[in-house]
């Protein structure tokens, strides 16, 4: 640590005050919020008169390879000015001295509807995400650290979904989707899309959590640096003034004459991951109230996606699977990022049926889906939760929704019969190949897998599809492409005795 200056030599373009905060109380999501939006170079000043900090602070710069320029101190009153990246990096001409919020205005309706195509019956598809080419997943990183422009992101995007997609066409697949090549995972994207929330890294919630070594434990499964690994921060009172796929929709549509499937991460799944004591209590009284915003936007989404021909709205709640199988394990299951306490199955699970069915309302519901499973952020099956639908499809039979999308081929999903009692209007989508088993299996089992479920569904209401998808980090695929698109393609040929 360097000694105090009289005063500053460079004048900061952004300033905030957090008080007696200190580094795991909060100030560190205070200075992600203030830092993020600037360019690299740019110089942040935080003001503190908590002690702690003087320590902090420096060692929180090198760990984020953020360069630590000077500080002041008089009294108790601190101030630290932090560079962005490296001075070295500074633009002879200034940075913005403020960031300027987006209108919390929301999106308009399209003028123009467009159908959706249909979904014929055992119809194949994968569940979401897609391994990305290492070029996207640099770009990835560039945009979200400032490196790279909005339209350059979304160009180098557009040419990873038409590999992807066309990679899912050659497999044989019914329904596409466009492998989230747009997102750093399958939920946390979203905070890169609304108003007053944003991503920042794991390692800043280190301070936050119960049992730090536990929750390192848990990331290092991931095989990811938790500075690479993102998680969404609620700053403010969230609004949607740009959609949050449907953009996606409208490129993938663009690219392929298959009916079109997206997923948007559930209510229930967004409220626990978002609601982070010392930092989202800040804008909402309780969690409750941050839901109940949460449940406005994925309206707003889910209503523009209808226009825009989704043949399937996917909602992922896997974290229903944390809320009655993680109690074995005594600790909470990184596959959800639902870093949030839960009260108890029972209320939990009641809880996340009124905050779906609040979102589904209204929504022609043959074109909605429900996804669960227990966990896709390794392929080592020993780490993942374990245990049948029994305590989940009471409450799945309470959700209006048209289709559901089940974790069904690895033994640690129970018996398919569980799954009789989901509503008989509802189409039922089993998994038939394990996205996590390096071997592709052979068309008898992917067959004899199919013939169970035509047996106790019927055929008109089978879906078919992976137990989840093959990229649920973008840093992380379970797979690499190929192996994807072999199993898709087991399935695909797999089925074709059936139809």
């Amino acid at each position: 640590m360097t000694d105090p200056v009289a005063a500053h030599a460079l004048q900061a373009d952004v300033s905030f005050d957090g008080g007696d905060l200190d580094c795991g109380n909060g100030l560190l999501l205070l200075i992600r919020k203030h830092i993020d939006p600037l360019p690299r170079g740019g110089l942040l000043e935080i003001r503190s008169t908590e002690i702690s900090v003087d320590e902090d602070l420096p060692a929180w710069c090198r760990l984020t390879g953020n360069e630590f320029v000077s500080w002041t101190k008089v009294k108790k009153q601190r101030s630290f000015l932090v560079c962005k990246g490296g001075l070295s990096e500074r633009s002879a001409e200034p940075a913005l001295a403020r960031v300027v919020a987006a209108t919390s205005a929301p999106v308009p309706r399209r003028a123009d509807k467009v159908d959706p195509l249909p979904i014929p019956p055992l119809a194949v598809m994968g569940i979401g995400s897609w391994p990305r080419p290492r070029w996207m997943i640099e770009a990835m990183h560039a945009h979200v650290e400032g490196r790279l422009s909005e339209a350059a992101f979304q160009e180098t995007a557009d040419d990873a979904v038409r590999l992807a997609i066309a990679a899912q066409e050659k497999a044989g697949v019914d329904v596409v989707t466009d492998g989230e090549q747009r997102r750093d995972s399958y939920a946390s994207f979203v905070a890169s899309r609304l108003d007053n929330c944003q991503l920042i890294p794991l390692t800043d919630l280190l301070p936050l959590v119960d049992h730090p070594e536990e929750f390192e434990a848990e990331l290092r499964a991931l095989d990811i640096p938790a500075g690479d690994v993102r998680h969404p921060a609620v700053f403010g009172k969230l609004s949607r003034s740009r959609p949050l796929v449907a953009h996606e929709v409208d490129f993938s549509r663009s690219v392929t004459q298959r009916p079109v499937k997206v997923a948007l991460p559930g209510p229930y799944l967004l409220t626990r991951t978002m609601w982070m004591e010392c930092i989202s209590d800040r804008a909402y009284g309780s969690r409750e109230a941050l839901a109940a915003d949460i449940v406005a936007v994925l309206r707003e989404e889910l209503a523009e996606l209808m226009d825009a021909g989704a043949a399937l709205v996917q909602f992922d709640e896997p974290v229903l699977s944390e809320v009655v199988f993680s109690g074995a394990k005594s600790k909470r299951s990184f596959m959800c990022g639902a870093l949030s306490e839960s009260l108890g199955p029972d209320h939990e699970l009641a809880f996340a049926r009124d905050l779906l069915n609040a979102v589904l309302e209204g929504a022609p519901r043959g074109r909605t889906a429900l996804h669960v499973c227990r966990g896709n952020w390794t392929p080592d099956e020993s780490v993942a939760l374990v245990g049948s639908y029994a305590p989940l499809v009471d409450m799945l039979r309470q959700v209006n929704v048209g289709a559901y999308l089940l974790e069904m081929c690895t033994p640690r999903a129970g018996e398919m019969e569980i799954l009789k009692v989901l509503p008989q209007d509802a189409r039922i989508g089993v998994g038939v190949v394990n996205q996590k088993d390096p071997r592709t299996e052979d068309l008898e089992e992917v067959g004899a897998r199919i013939r169970q479920a035509i047996d106790l569904f019927g055929r008109e209401r089978v879906l078919l599809h992976p137990d989840c998808g093959f990229a649920t980090f973008a840093d992380n695929p379970i797979c690499c492409t190929s192996a994807a698109h072999d199993k898709l393609a087991a399935i695909a040929q797999a089925v074709a005795a059936f139809r």
